[in-house]
C-alpha cells in the first residue's frame, strides 16, 4: 500500500535446500550467509545498514513469548499481536485488542474486559469507533506482573500469560467468544469492576452482575462462593485453578451460558475446500471439560459468516463494529459461498481496437525505464504488477513480441530480487521468523508491516510468468523463491517451524491485518483490502499455472472470504454495518474498533476510494457482486471530490465499469487524452479493461464456473462465458446456470455457452412449484440460503440400481397443488464423485398426495454415469425413468420427497445444495 505507517511487511525465513519442493518446512542451515532456494537464494542476515523490527525509539525488539511458545512462529499481523510485539517500551503488556464482541487490554493486574456498544464518531466525522473501555479486570488477588507474554495461540484464539513470581495467570480469549477462560495459581480469583456492580443473580459459584449497562456472569469452581465488596469480587478456587466469565446478551440468558461455563476452549481451527465453484469453510473450537462432561460452547458469528451459513443460530445477538453478531450453540459452524473467479486478463472482445491497444502497449514496453526508478519492495512490486497485467493482453491481440519483451523484463527483475547478495534481496529474521525484502518500505522491516501487500505483486507477476514459461516456475528454478514468499505472507501450514500459519490473514475476522505490531488504541488495521486480494488472486493463478491445487484452493478460500468482508466492512454494501451517525458509504481503513474515511497519507477522496480498488486485475471481478454499492461509492467520491476523479481517474473508471460499463467508457472517451496513469496502471490496461466491459457487459456474479479461473459477463440479457485452462489437456467448464464452455489446453476460451438457461427440461430456480435442495434434508422454495454440499453414502460395493440404499433425503411437507396437464417431474442436480470411477448417483422422487405417510407415487430415474475427475457434473431427469409406480393427483397437505443414493461401486460422492444447480420442479400449479 502506498505509505502505510502501520501495516506489516512479513519477513520470514525459509530454509530450503536446492532439492526442496512444495511448501513444507525444511531445515535451516546453522550459519549460512546465503541460503539456496532453487536457482535463487536469500540471506540469513540483514544487509549492512538496515534494520529489523524495533520499538518506537528504534531499539531492536524480539518476540515477547513464554518459554512454552518460544520456538513457535508468531503470526505477527493479528488482532492480538501487541501481546508479542512490544512496540512501546513503556508498555510491556498490550494495547487494546478487539476480539468482538469483547475487547481486551493486558495490565499488570490481569486482563481488562469491555463490551463497547455505543459508537463514537470522531475526526470531523471521518471515523467511527467502538473504543475499548474496561467494564472489569480479570485477575488474581495480589497479582502485579511486570509484563504480559503470549503463551499459546491458534487460528483465532490467544492465551496471554502473567507472572509476578508468586502468582501466575493465563486467560484464553478469541474472536466471537463471549467467554474469558482463566487459569491461575497463587491467589483467589478476583474480578475488579469499573463501577459498583448490580447483582442480578447469586448462586454461590455463579454470580450475575451488571456493570456499565452490560451483563456478565462469573463462574468459579463448584463449591466456591463469590464475595462482592465494592468494586472487588473474589472467590477462593478450593484447590482448583480455573474460573471463567461471560458477557450475556441479556440476564435471562444466564442458564444457557452457565451450561458452557466449564467447557474451556483450548484451540481454534479453520478448514476449507473449494470444489465445483463453491468454497466451503468450517470453523471449529476444541474444548476441555473442567467440570462435568459438557464439551460444547457458544460462539458469536460475524455478519460475513452468518450470511453464508445454513447452521442453526440462537436468538442471541451482540453489538460489534462489524454489525450484529449472531450466536451459535455449538463448537463449530460451516460457511458456503460461490467461488469468486480469477482470470489472467479480461477476455478478447470486438470492442477493443487492436491497433490503438498496440500503441499503448509499446509505450510501456519501450519506456526508457519500465520500472520507473523503483528500488524498494513495494514500488518494485507495483511496477511488476503493471507489466504483468499487459502480458496476456499482448498475447490476446497477437503481439508475441511485446508479450515476450514484457516477460523478459519481469523475469529479470524478479530474479534480481530472488538472488541474495545484490542491491535488492530477501533476508530471513530468525527471531521473528519472517522474510523481509531490502530495500524495505513503509515499515515492512522495522514494524513488520504490509508483507502481504508487497509480496502480492511478486506472486501475481510470477504466476503470469508461469503461465507462459513453466520451466521458469519449477522448484529447481525460481518457483522455490516464489513459494518462500508465500510461506512468509500466507503460509497454509501449521507445522512449518520457519513461518507462521497465514501470517496476516485473520480467518475469523475474514480479512487480513496490516500492522506488524498492532500498537494502536484502535487495535490493528488494514487499509488496502484490494492489495490483500491481489495476493489471493496471485495464489489462484500460481497454483493453477503450476498444478498446485492446494495453493490454488487456498487462494480461492482467502479471496472468497475476504471479498465478503470487504463488501460488508469496507463498502457497507448492505448498509447494516456503519453506525447511522457515520456519514459515509465507504471507509478507506478498517480498524479493530471501527473504520475510517481516510488513508495513511492523504485525505484526497479519490485515493480514499481508490485505495481499496488498486490494483485492478482479473482478481478484481469479485467487486462486481454489489453493483449498487459501487454506484454509491463513485457518487460519494464525486461529492467529496467536488467532481469526477482527476488524480486516480483510471482506477475509478475501471471500478465504475464493474457496475456501469457504459458510464465508465464515456468517461474514458472524454478524458483519456490528458491524464497520467496511476503508478500501477497503464493506458493499455485501462483501455482494454473499459472497452472490454463496455462490449461484454459487467461481470455477472450470480453465475459461477466449476473452475476458479472462470467468469461470466452479461449485457442486455446475453451472458458471455470465459475461462482459462492452465492444464495440458482440454477441459469443459460447467457454470452454475447449466452453461458449458470447452476450453483448449493452455488457453482462454470465450463464448455464449451451451446448455445454459434452457428452461426445459432443466427447471428454473425456485417458484411455487420449484424447490431447492437445502442441507439438512429440506426442500424449500426460498432462494436466499447458503450454497453447500451433502455427502451421498457409498453403495458398499453392491449393485443398488433401482433400490435406495442409505439415501440422502430431502423433503417438504404441507404442499398444495393442482396437477398441471402435460408436465412431468424435472430436476437439476450437481453431483461429484471426486476421482472415484462410476459411483452412479440415482434419484427417486416420491409423492404422498395427502400427507398421511403413504407415498402414492414413486418415480425412480436411471442412474447417472459420473466421471473420475473432481468437479460438479449435471444430472437431470433427461436420463429417463427406470421405474414408475402409482399415480399422481391433487396435492392436499401432501409431502414431496427426493432421495439420492449411489447405485454402484464403493466410495462417497457429493450433491450440491442451496444453488440453482440443486433444484426439483414438480408438475403442479
Amino acid at each position: 500500500m502506498q505509505a502505510s505507517f502501520s501495516r506489516p511487511a512479513a519477513a520470514t525465513v525459509l530454509a530450503i535446500a536446492l532439492a526442496t519442493v512444495g511448501l513444507g518446512s525444511a531445515a535451516t542451515p546453522a550459519a549460512a550467509a546465503t541460503i539456496p532456494a532453487g536457482a535463487g537464494s536469500y540471506s540469513d542476515s540483514r544487509p549492512a545498514g538496515t534494520s529489523g523490527p524495533t520499538t518506537n525509539t528504534g531499539a531492536p525488539v524480539t518476540p515477547k513469548l513464554t518459554a512454552a511458545a518460544r520456538d513457535k512462529p508468531v503470526p505477527t499481523n493479528d488482532w492480538w499481536t501487541s501481546l508479542a510485539y512490544q512496540r512501546y517500551g513503556d508498555n510491556p503488556y498490550s494495547t487494546p485488542m478487539y476480539g468482538h464482541p469483547l475487547t481486551y487490554q493486558a495490565t499488570s493486574g490481569g486482563l481488562e474486559v469491555g463490551y463497547p456498544t455505543n459508537p463514537a464518531v470522531v475526526g470531523d466525522g471521518r471515523q467511527y469507533e467502538y473504543p475499548h473501555k474496561a467494564d472489569l479486570t480479570v485477575g488474581l488477588s495480589g497479582l502485579n506482573s511486570p509484563d504480559t507474554k503470549a503463551d499459546d495461540w491458534s487460528d483465532w484464539t490467544v492465551t496471554p500469560y502473567w507472572s509476578d513470581g508468586a502468582r501466575t495467570l493465563r486467560t484464553t480469549i478469541g474472536h466471537g467468544m463471549p467467554f474469558v477462560y482463566a487459569k491461575g495459581s497463587g491467589g483467589d480469583a478476583r474480578i475488579t469492576t469499573a463501577g459498583t456492580p448490580a447483582v442480578f443473580a447469586d448462586n454461590g459459584n455463579v454470580l450475575g452482575i451488571t456493570v456499565a449497562g452490560h451483563h456478565y456472569a462469573l463462574f468459579a469452581p463448584t463449591g466456591s462462593d463469590w464475595t462482592v465488596s465494592g468494586t472487588s469480587i473474589t472467590a477462593g478456587l478450593g484447590g482448583k485453578d480455573y474460573f471463567s466469565l461471560a458477557v450475556l446478551p441479556s440476564t435471562d440468558a444466564l442458564a444457557t451460558y452457565r451450561k458452557y461455563a466449564f467447557s474451556f476452549v483450548t484451540g481454534s481451527r479453520v478448514s476449507w475446500e473449494s470444489t465445483g465453484g463453491t468454497v466451503k469453510a468450517t470453523y471449529s473450537l476444541t474444548t476441555e471439560a473442567k467440570e462435568g462432561t459438557e464439551r460444547g460452547t457458544l460462539q458469536a458469528l460475524y455478519r460475513h459468516q452468518w450470511l453464508h451459513t445454513a447452521d442453526a443460530l440462537t436468538p442471541y445477538t451482540y453489538v460489534s463494529p462489524r454489525g450484529t453478531m449472531k450466536v451459535r450453540e455449538s463448537a463449530s459452524f460451516t460457511t458456503s459461498q460461490k467461488n469468486s473467479g480469477v482470470m489472467p486478463a479480461l477476455p478478447a472482445s470486438s470492442g477493443v481496437d487492436k491497433a490503438r491497444l498496440t500503441g499503448y502497449l509499446n509505450e510501456v514496453a519501450n519506456a526508457s525505464d519500465p520500472f520507473s526508478g523503483a528500488s524498494d519492495t513495494y514500488w518494485t512490486g507495483k511496477a511488476l504488477g503493471r507489466l504483468a497485467q499487459l502480458v496476456p493482453v499482448a498475447d490476446q491481440i497477437g503481439q508475441p513480441g511485446i508479450r515476450d519483451k514484457l516477460l523478459g523484463l519481469m523475469k529479470g527483475r524478479l530474479q534480481e530480487w530472488f538472488t541474495a547478495g545484490g542491491a535488492s534481496e530477501f533476508s530471513y529474521d530468525r527471531d521473528w521468523k519472517t522474510l523481509t525484502g531490502y530495500p524495505a518500505s513503509y515499515g515492512s522491516d522495522t514494524e513488520l508491516n504490509d508483507h502481504h501487500f508487497h509480496y502480492s505483486y511478486y506472486v501475481y507477476a510470477a504466476a503470469i510468468v508461469a503461465q507462459y514459461d513453466q520451466a521458469w516456475a519449477a522448484d529447481s528454478a525460481w518457483g522455490t523463491m516464489v513459494k518462500t514468499l508465500v510461506r512468509d505472507a500466507a503460509n497454509p501450514s501449521r507445522t512449518d517451524t520457519a513461518f507462521p500459519f497465514l501470517r496476516g490473514f485473520d480467518v475469523y475476522a475474514g480479512h487480513s491485518w496490516a500492522s506488524g505490531h498492532q500498537g494502536f488504541a484502535a487495535g490493528n488495521n488494514q487499509e488496502s483490502s484490494s492489495e490483500s486480494i491481489n495476493l489471493s488472486a496471485g495464489l489462484v493463478l500460481w497454483g493453477a499455472a503450476t498444478g498446485d491445487t492446494a495453493l490454488r484452493d487456498l487462494g480461492s478460500y482467502l479471496l472468497t472470504t475476504e471479498s465478503e468482508a470487504i463488501t460488508q466492512y469496507w463498502f457497507d454494501a448492505s448498509q447494516q454495518v456503519f453506525p447511522s451517525s457515520f456519514g459515509h458509504d465507504t471507509v478507506g481503513m478498517v480498524w479493530g474498533s471501527g473504520g475510517a474515511y481516510s488513508t495513511w497519507w492523504t485525505a484526497n477522496p479519490e485515493e480514499i476510494h481508490g485505495i481499496n480498488v488498486l490494483p485492478v486485475t482479473g482478481g478484481s471481478l469479485h467487486l462486481a457482486r454489489e453493483k449498487a454499492a459501487i454506484k454509491r461509492n463513485i457518487a460519494e467520491m464525486e461529492r467529496e471530490n467536488g467532481g469526477p476523479a482527476v488524480e486516480w481517474r483510471d482506477l475509478l473508471w475501471e471500478f465504475e465499469s464493474l457496475a456501469d460499463p457504459a458510464a465508465a467508457k464515456s468517461k474514458w472517451d472524454a478524458g483519456n487524452a490528458g491524464y497520467s496513469p496511476e503508478q500501477g496502471e497503464s493506458k493499455a490496461h485501462t483501455y482494454h479493461w473499459v472497452a472490454t466491459l463496455d462490449t461484454l457487459g459487467a461481470p455477472d456474479m450470480t453465475v459461477s464456473g466449476n473452475t476458479p479461473t472462470s467468469a461470466v459477463f452479461a449485457k442486455n440479457g446475453v451472458r458471455t462465458y470465459t475461462a482459462h485452462n492452465h492444464g495440458s489437456t482440454a477441459r469443459t467448464v460447467t457454470f452454475s446456470d447449466g452453461a458449458t464452455l470447452s476450453v483448449p489446453a493452455r488457453s482462454t476460451a470465450t463464448g455464449t455457452g451451451t446448455g445454459g438457461g434452457d428452461p426445459d427440461p432443466d427447471p428454473d430456480p425456485s417458484t411455487g412449484n420449484t424447490f431447492r435442495l437445502k442441507s439438512g434434508g429440506v426442500l424449500t422454495t426460498a432462494t436466499d440460503g447458503a450454497a453447500g454440499a451433502d455427502t451421498v453414502a457409498s453403495a458398499d460395493g453392491v449393485n443398488r440400481d433401482g433400490t435406495p440404499y442409505k439415501p440422502t433425503v430431502y423433503e417438504v411437507k404441507n404442499v398444495d397443488g393442482t396437477l398441471a396437464t402435460g408436465t412431468s417431474t424435472t430436476f437439476r442436480l450437481r453431483v461429484d464423485a471426486g476421482t472415484t470411477v462410476g459411483l452412479a448417483p440415482q434419484v427417486r422422487v416420491s409423492y404422498d398426495l395427502t400427507g398421511d405417510g403413504t407415498f402414492d407415487r414413486a418415480e425412480t430415474f436411471r442412474y447417472f454415469a459420473t466421471d473420475p475427475v473432481t468437479g460438479w457434473e449435471e444430472y437431470t431427469q433427461a436420463v429417463g425413468t427406470k421405474s414408475v409406480t402409482g399415480s399422481l393427483g391433487a396435492l392436499r397437505g401432501g409431502t414431496v420427497r427426493l432421495e439420492i443414493w449411489n447405485a454402484l461401486n464403493s466410495g462417497t460422492s457429493k450433491v450440491q445444495t442451496g444453488t440453482d444447480g440443486a433444484v426439483l420442479k414438480i408438475p403442479y400449479v
